[in-house]
């Protein structure tokens, strides 16, 4: 490169690095730094001069100015001598000048940053005067909102502490309220247990009299009957009056063993354990319906007549037999028909045919297993075709009975399976057999009932804890 290219580059370079700086001042407002390039010129012009010392200055070529250049170049090296110090002290001052420019440089670099500083500072400063200048014009109403709020604090507390004193005294209040409400309740309670206690005792005292007047009863019952009473079962043993024999000749068993033999007051223990007559006759109204179209309907132990008195009031002749002399009195104290006997020597006293309906409640369970095909067929012959036989019995298919009072009753031989009953109507030449169970467990026994209420849990107590009786009625074919 020629001196006047390396000159072009240097002042490019220049250039680009004064734009540089030209920039960086220019985003600094109200600041400028001072021009290094008279410095600069300054210093290029000395060196080029340092550096043409010892020089020849260069001849168009020839032999003369070869000639002249060679003397030059030796009297050039015969002063080198004389201006080497002339030379190193330039050289020393270009140093110099080159590290001034360098610092000047350094210096630029640093008033720079100082600048920007001042101009951040400036800045900052103004933002500061503009936060003055809003807090100024903020403050007045900051201090008034302030005041209000010191205000509206010193009157909720204020009003916190009413609000204190007013609970304390609602609580007080409260608190004797309660204690009166608890001594009011203690009264209303002890007074509900004085009258629960007359009340119960009142009931006592009913039940001692219901007791007493159905002894009562039971003896003049026995006073009434007289001496017949020892001698009915040996005339009922005979066909009853307006009765034709039977003329079917069926193999009798033995007759069962009547319930005085048992040693007891059999009619008592039925009054107290088995229900009051108005008890057991609203549980046999579900038979009525079943009755309804029938004339003449015999009741197998018959009891104290509570059905009977059912067919009566339904316009339905019904006729009772019972081997119990104390219940056929309670019968004909009612007027109703009833007879004492045993049900089998009753039954083959009657004509074929005789009855249209047959009722047979709480019987089959005193009898021997073997008698109950008998007691069917007995039935079956004295029933007129289409005629309706109905029983009920405990029901073994509900475990309840069981911890109940089935063997509470010292006559009871075994409970019978409904499907036994059925097997043995079917036998008979029963149709339309329909067995329903009733008295459901979970009202006698209110344990059941509180049972939870899961599936598998209700299906158990249907199964196992069903109705405490069943009743099973069907009607015989026609012939």
């Amino acid at each position: 490169m020629t001196v006047e290219q390396v000159n072009e580059v240097v002042r490019e370079i220049r250039e680009r690095v004064r734009g540089r700086y030209e920039k960086q001042v220019n985003e600094i407002p109200d600041f400028s730094l001072p021009t290094l390039d008279p410095l600069g010129h300054a210093r290029d012009a000395a060196e080029g001069k340092s550096a043409s010392i010892g020089t020849v200055n260069p001849r168009p070529p020839g032999l003369l100015n070869n000639a002249v250049q060679a003397l030059k170049r030796k009297i050039a090296r015969a002063l080198h001598w004389f201006v080497r110090d002339q030379v190193d002290f330039n050289h020393a001052v270009l140093r110099y000048m080159d590290a001034n420019l360098e610092a000047s440089i350094e210096q630029n670099h640093q008033l720079l940053r100082v600048g920007k500083e001042i101009a951040a500072l400036k800045n900052l400063q103004g933002r500061i005067e503009d936060m003055l200048h809003h807090w100024n014009a903020w403050r007045p109403a900051w201090e008034e909102k302030l005041t209000a709020a010191e205000i509206d604090l010193l009157h909720s507390v204020r009003g916190i502490e009413e609000r204190v004193r007013e609970g304390e005294d609602a609580q007080r209040e409260k608190a004797l309220e309660t204690h009166q409400d608890y001594l009011d309740a203690l009264k209303t309670s002890m007074d509900g247990i004085q009258k629960q206690f007359g009340s119960d005792l009142a009931k006592l005292k009913s039940e001692q009299e219901r007791l007493i007047h159905t002894e009562l009863k039971l003896i003049r019952q026995r006073a009434m009957a007289g001496p017949e009473a020892l001698t009915e079962t040996a005339a009922d043993s005979k066909p009853p009056p307006l009765m034709a024999e039977s003329s079917a000749s069926v193999p009798m068993p033995q007759s069962t063993t009547p319930p005085a033999a048992v040693g007891f007051d059999y009619a008592g223990f039925e009054e107290r354990f088995r229900g009051s007559e108005t008890t057991v006759r609203m549980r046999q109204r579900f038979y009525v319906p079943y009755f309804k179209k029938c004339r003449r309907v015999l009741d197998l132990g018959c009891g104290r007549g509570e059905f009977l008195e059912l067919l009566k009031e339904n316009g339905i002749v019904g006729v009772g037999a019972d081997l119990n002399s104390d219940a056929i009195s309670a019968c004909r104290a009612k007027n109703i028909e009833a007879h004492q006997s045993d049900i089998f020597d009753f039954l083959a006293g009657q004509p074929d045919d005789s009855f249209d309906g047959v009722f047979c409640t709480h019987v089959v369970e005193h009898l021997a297993p073997e008698r109950l095909p008998s007691l069917v067929d007995l039935v079956t012959q004295k029933l007129a075709p289409g005629g309706l036989f109905a029983l009920e019995t405990p029901n073994p298919g509900c475990l309840a009975i069981f911890a109940g009072d089935f063997y509470l009753d010292p006559t009871h031989q075994r409970p019978v399976p409904s499907q036994q009953l059925d097997f043995y109507l079917q036998e008979a030449g029963f149709m339309e057999i329909e067995t329903h169970e009733l008295n459901p467990a979970a009202e006698v026994f209110p344990e059941l009932a509180a049972m939870d209420e899961t599936e598998a849990l209700r299906g158990f107590r249907r199964r196992f804890f069903g109705g405490l009786d069943y009743a099973i009625i069907g009607r015989k074919m026609n012939s």
